[in-house]
């Protein structure tokens, strides 16, 4: 469906507005908020839905399925593979009004909720009483749970205990036809098929999530944070592989070179970050007090071995929260830096690390392009920000073109395109370096099971001329 379908988009609004409240029914200029997420990209849907229950998620899709109308489901908009970008116009699904915790049960530390909770409220929830709900995206004070659902979102702290489907128990969800699936929930270890493992991460292409039920994990007793300074990212990264190799699994190891430093020292001075290191490493260690220190200790001369200009520990839960909130907040600071910045999401060995974050230097200066560094280096999930300016002639076609060959550098190093931002429409081209025709047909038999008419998030994840024709 394209705006060129008038006759079609009034229908489609008559028949939406008779099973939800028309007011959260919105075509025309209304829709221009949604036309964009976290990415580069922009396409604007004909029509945008808020509903606020499953059964209007239900109804909605019965209608679209009637019409064949593709829809995209979005959460919070923070998507960085423009993964809510509706390339077919047709419905956005704002899952915004969706934002209850339904249920709380600390016994069987267990929390249900809708998909448009914010990550970070889950945590604010249950932190009194001593838990929390551990994937902690960078964006966590606005991804919502149903996006880290899409994507499934990792952060800081996945080292130790790994990314969102590692923490969901179980997922309503609803058919491209409307119909209500309900998957997991109570055992990690239920009969049938894994159809939690299969939703978590398909970006939308297989169901509308409608409820989350997620694992809560006690806060742990005591934490040690650690900044380690760097002459250079080589230093770093190579200190990385010297910590883990050593037998220590740090809750955390977050890198950010010099530019990103400069960036974050500008917009948080507080922090007191040294603007003149190549790079720095947030490390943290949690757990029981009895030990603790001593891993701490022997983090520190590994540091110390891999020449450190300086370790420092945090002092203090004040202290610390700098420490986090200038690494939570480094995408935000880029701004200072330039008008326009593009981030990519790859994945590699930790152990090329060095070698693949010299590549993109090189990268970089080929094409004439500043790249700043922050990434999450305890699991070799990587992040160059490409800083440019999009009102410069031909400079958006140089950042992407940039971005495909760090991914290839990623690839030829023994990684994969992403970590936890998803294929959506950016990566989905170079798939095919990644996996068999074979490999992907098999998965497109699964998407066409649960979508036979491709109308949930078409265009996104395969390669576009393994994906749907247009409507």
């Amino acid at each position: 469906m394209t705006l060129a379908d008038k006759d079609m988009v009034s229908q489609v609004e008559i028949e939406l507005k008779q099973v939800m409240n028309p007011e959260f029914v919105l075509t025309g200029h209304e829709t221009i908020l949604y036309e964009y997420d976290g990415s580069v990209e922009r396409s604007r849907p004909d029509i945008v839905v808020l509903p606020n229950s499953t059964q209007e998620v239900m109804s909605i899709m019965q209608i679209s399925d009637r019409y064949s109308v593709p829809v995209v489901a979005r959460g919070a908009g923070t998507s960085l593979s423009g993964g809510a970008i509706p390339l077919e116009h047709g419905i956005v699904l704002s899952t915004t009004r969706m934002n209850k915790i339904i249920d709380i049960d600390l016994r069987n530390r267990r929390a249900v909720v809708q998909p448009g909770v914010i990550n970070l409220d889950v945590s604010a929830e249950v932190n009194p009483q001593g838990f929390q709900y551990t994937p902690d995206p960078s964006s966590q004070k606005a991804s919502t749970i149903g996006g880290n659902v899409a994507t499934n979102a990792g952060g800081p702290h996945t080292l130790a205990y790994g990314v969102t489907t590692n923490h969901v128990l179980g997922l309503e969800f609803v058919t491209a036809d409307g119909r209500l699936v309900q998957a997991g929930g109570v055992s990690r270890d239920l009969p049938g098929y894994d159809l939690v493992g299969l939703m978590v991460g398909s970006e939308g292409t297989l169901g509308v999530v409608t409820a989350i039920t997620v694992n809560l994990m006690h806060l742990p007793e005591s934490v040690r944070t650690m900044l380690a300074v760097f002459d250079s990212v080589d230093r770093a990264t190579q200190t990385v592989s010297r910590i883990i190799a050593e037998g220590i699994i740090p809750a955390a190891m977050e890198l950010m070179d010099q530019g990103c430093t400069r960036a974050v020292s500008s917009w948080m001075p507080e922090v007191n970050l040294p603007t003149d290191a190549g790079a720095v490493l947030i490390l943290e260690v949690e757990g029981v007090e009895a030990g603790l220190d001593e891993d701490a200790e022997r983090i520190v001369e590994i540091c110390n071995y891999s020449e450190a200009n300086e370790v420092r520990l945090a002092n203090s839960a004040l202290e610390r929260g700098e420490l986090w909130a200038a690494r939570k907040g480094a995408f935000g600071a880029i701004g200072v830096l330039s008008p326009n910045y593009y981030v990519q999401d790859g994945v590699v060995p930790r152990t090329q690390l060095p070698e693949v974050q010299r590549r993109v230097s090189e990268i970089g200066r080929g094409r004439g392009l500043q790249i700043v560094n922050v990434f999450h280096a305890g699991d070799g999930n990587i992040h160059p920000i490409i800083l440019f300016d999009s009102s410069e002639q031909g400079a958006l076609e140089n950042v992407m073109a940039a971005g495909e060959e760090i991914l290839d550098a990623c690839i030829d190093a023994g990684g994969t395109l992403t970590g936890e931002h998803g294929l959506g429409m950016e990566k989905n081209k170079q798939l095919p370096r990644l996996l068999s025709r074979s490999d992907m047909e098999a998965m497109l038999a699964i998407r066409d099971v649960f979508s036979p008419k491709c109308l949930l998030n078409p265009q996104k994840v395969f390669p576009p001329e393994m994906s749907c024709l247009l409507f």
